[in-house]
């Protein structure tokens, strides 16, 4: 029998199905909340409860995921009825957005969101920290990303290599983007960006701009291969989706160069398994397969550095580094319950450019060429 091929779907057809189907769940919560209205009953909604209380960790697929625990916002409850309202209100704006083909920033949502309800001096918004979360909520309440209902946050991230892309119809050679790169935008979904033509082996990303600037003008990508990308401290969602995308239809493997403390270690978790706070995109966005290979504690002898990278340890670190130690997914890793308490017990963390304090291409040209061949070193 011959092999099935998976047809493609154009991108300005995936689109409109992406479309059809948040505007169809935006109307589907619109219709319940009248619904209830014409039986004469409070008019709710139900949302997810995002808190560490209501997540878990699926062994199987290694993902953090959302629990079935929810809360009930009625309009009839008066400590309730303004995040009810706000909520029907970031709804259908994000409806007109779909409606127009029309991006917006969460910035501009709460702008378009915020006025004076007539007749009283009440706002429907009065500040920003407001608009923020009940984003968050209706992309649980109704089970789809910002990015589906046409909301993005700033841009955050850049990679280099070889890899070439369709981003809006324009074809990028990321092998040839100068010396800034190419910016990741904040939606990266298929109808956006396509991949033409990859000629990478694995994909590295780093911390910091800073870091990766090195690796770039060093042309690391270019001598081994690769892709290589940052976030600009924790990714934001643009760049771990894309991360996730390229991994899971490209087959490329991920290698992650943190620094050596708990902010480093968190990272990690985050890009590998998600968010404990946005436990409902982990599935689209996380990468399971992902591998750390360093900054470890155990470098600072392996590598013979000397004792001007040592940054002490506080009893902030200390305690966060117990608590990542706790989570379910590290709890019962062996080689990272012992990578931690290396590091409590060294007593200092340090950072990437710590390598650069023996020469300054010894990061790209002997640390991170020994670190991905020897798979030892690695945890995952």
């Amino acid at each position: 029998m011959a092999k099935k091929t998976k047809t493609k779907v154009k991108p300005k057809k995936r689109a409109k199905r992406r479309d059809g189907n948040a505007k169809g769940r935006l109307e589907g919560l619109a219709t319940s909340v009248v619904d209830m209205a014409h039986r004469q009953q409070d008019p709710a909604i139900a949302i997810p409860i995002r808190a560490l209380s209501n997540v878990k960790f699926n062994e199987k697929t290694q993902h953090v995921e959302m629990g079935e625990n929810k809360q009930s916002r009625n309009f009839f409850n008066y400590g309730q009825a303004k995040r009810f309202m706000q909520t029907l209100l970031v709804a259908s704006k994000c409806k007109e957005l779909i409606e127009r083909k029309k991006t917006a920033s969460i910035r501009q949502i709460y702008y378009l969101s915020k006025h004076t309800i007539k007749g009283t001096k009440e706002k429907t918004f009065d500040d920003q920290s407001e608009s923020d979360p009940v984003i968050e909520d209706l992309e649980v309440a109704i089970d789809s990303l910002r990015e589906e209902l046409h909301v993005f946050a700033s841009n955050r991230g850049n990679l280099a290599g070889m890899i070439t892309l369709v981003d809006a119809g324009n074809t990028l050679d990321c092998a040839a983007m100068g010396s800034a790169g190419y910016a990741v935008p904040s939606i990266v979904e298929p109808d956006v960006i396509q991949f033409k033509k990859c000629r990478a082996k694995f994909i590295l990303h780093v911390e910091k701009d800073t870091v990766w600037r090195r690796f770039h003008e060093d042309r690391f990508w270019e001598k081994h291969k690769c892709i290589v990308s940052h976030g600009g401290g924790q990714p934001a969602r643009g760049m771990r989706r894309l991360l996730r995308r390229m991994h899971e239809e490209l087959d490329l493997p991920v290698f992650v160069l943190l620094d050596n403390d708990p902010w480093g270690y968190y990272i990690y978790s985050v890009i590998k398994h998600g968010s404990i706070n946005l436990a409902y995109e982990s599935r689209r966005m996380a990468v399971p397969q992902a591998k750390y290979i360093g900054v470890s504690s155990f470098d600072y002898d392996r590598c013979d550095m000397s004792d001007d990278v040592k940054i002490d340890l506080d009893q902030n670190d200390i305690k966060r580094a117990k608590q990542i130690a706790n989570y379910p997914w590290f709890a019962s890793n062996r080689p990272w319950q012992r990578e931690i308490k290396k590091m409590i017990s060294n007593g200092f963390k340090m950072e990437v450019e710590a390598m650069i304090s023996k020469d300054l291409e010894y990061l790209t040209e002997k640390y991170v060429p020994m670190k991905l061949k020897d798979k030892k070193q690695w945890l995952g």
